[in-house]
């Protein structure tokens, strides 16, 4: 039996030009899945165009209300919610982010099977689709940027001014840097974007002990995981379990990093509870180095201290004076220079979007026509047609209730 999905228009505000399918990706999908029907919803703002899907042969329209699953990028306005339909699309609640509880609320009001990108993942809970990457390349490129204006050094442009990551890395082989160590946190999506960035610059990478006890007269950089930051408080040996599970047990050992770090790209994934990087008064210690951090994992007045606010693309970066901490000019004599955007994949819409179609194809696709074997959209549902959350996103309930 036919399943037809629909591309929807991203509707939110400031505007994001990706998209969960490229043209040729549509027509992968119904190579590969010949009861799969695509439409695609006009949009004036998308990187591919709507000649681009008619070319590839696919309908565009302004109506998609025949489709069965809406697929989309970004919160879907309340407003614009089709009732009794299946969605797909991030919508920043299952955390019980407060000012998106009235979307979660209209999702089940209007009876919308809903999927968040977020939720689909392994057996093992690993996620299976996101734009990790993608941040993780356009943050790093942002931080030399920032490092390039402030001191005068080169002029990157903008990466949404680039057609493609092809044209970043052209525009990365025109820089030369200084001799400056560069500190990167993080093991996942993310932090590898990132160091795809160092390695094309050539930057050599070195080890901890290299890193905290060596000088060097090149850039170096040095790519380091939780168990390097964080020691146990009772001086007993790292326990993984541990520090998940009980993260008060622990306390940072960032600062030996600070010490000697004059940039730092931050592409870690921070869990509550767990010991902040570097705080308020570890930035005012006078042996505290970090005068540039790329905060690609944008987590606000945390575990970065010198992350206040997040940043835009039109306005990416901004200083942070430790001693008085407050917000200064980015290029403000003794400011830490912040470049803290949390948008970053909308920079490079077109290999993000061919990115994540790939893998929305290869996990999820699949699923709605093999019985989800695999229990990939089971696991992914947070909310049913009968306007109930589902047992596994039942912690969500009070949520909805305005109770917390």
């Amino acid at each position: 039996m036919p399943i037809h999905f629909a591309l929807i228009k991203e509707r939110k505000t400031p505007p994001d030009r990706r998209v969960v399918f490229s043209p040729r990706a549509c027509q992968e999908v119904i190579e590969k899945f010949p009861n799969a029907k695509l439409i695609v919803e006009s949009s004036d703002i998308r990187f591919f165009k709507d000649d681009d899907y008619i070319k590839a042969g696919f309908k565009v329209t302004n109506d998609v209300t025949a489709c069965d699953v809406m697929l989309g990028v970004k919160e879907v306005p309340i407003e614009a919610l089709i009732p009794n339909k299946k969605y797909f699309f991030f919508s920043h609640t299952i955390k019980k982010q407060p000012y998106n509880r009235k979307l979660l609320q209209a999702i089940l009001d209007k009876k919308i099977e809903f999927y968040d990108h977020e939720t689909i993942v392994n057996e093992k809970g690993h996620r299976l689709i996101g734009f990790g990457r993608y941040a993780g390349l356009v943050g790093a490129y942002n931080g030399f940027k920032a490092l390039g204006l402030r001191d005068k050094l080169f002029n990157l442009p903008k990466v949404e001014q680039l057609h493609d990551l092809k044209e970043v890395k052209a525009e990365l082989d025109k820089i030369k840097l200084p001799a400056i160590k560069i500190l990167l946190t993080g093991n996942g999506k993310v932090a590898h974007g990132a160091k795809e960035i160092l390695d094309h610059l050539k930057i050599k990478q070195v080890t901890v002990e290299e890193y905290l006890h060596n000088t060097y007269e090149v850039p170096v950089y040095c790519k380091i995981g939780i168990h390097n930051y964080n020691k146990r408080k009772d001086g007993k040996h790292w326990d993984k379990y541990i520090f998940y599970n009980h993260p008060e047990e622990y306390e940072s050992n960032f600062m030996r990093f600070a010490k000697v770090t004059d940039m730092f790209i931050a592409g870690h994934f921070y869990g509550d509870g767990a010991p902040y990087l570097f705080t308020r008064e570890d930035a005012k210690h006078p042996d505290f180095n970090i005068n540039l951090v790329a905060d690609i994992s944008c987590d606000i007045d945390g575990p970065v201290a010198s992350t206040i606010r997040p940043s835009t693309i039109a306005d990416p970066f901004y200083g942070y004076n430790p001693i008085s901490e407050t917000e200064v000019a980015f290029d403000a004599p003794g400011a830490i220079t912040v470049m803290a955007v949390d948008n970053l994949p909308c920079e490079l819409p077109k290999d993000a979007s061919e990115g994540f179609g790939k893998m929305f194809i290869k996990h999820v696709i699949p699923a709605f026509f093999n019985g989800d074997k695999d229990g990939i959209l089971e696991r992914a549902r947070v909310t049913t047609s009968k306007g109930k959350l589902t047992k596994r996103f039942a912690y969500l309930q009070d949520y909805v209730d305005g109770k917390e």
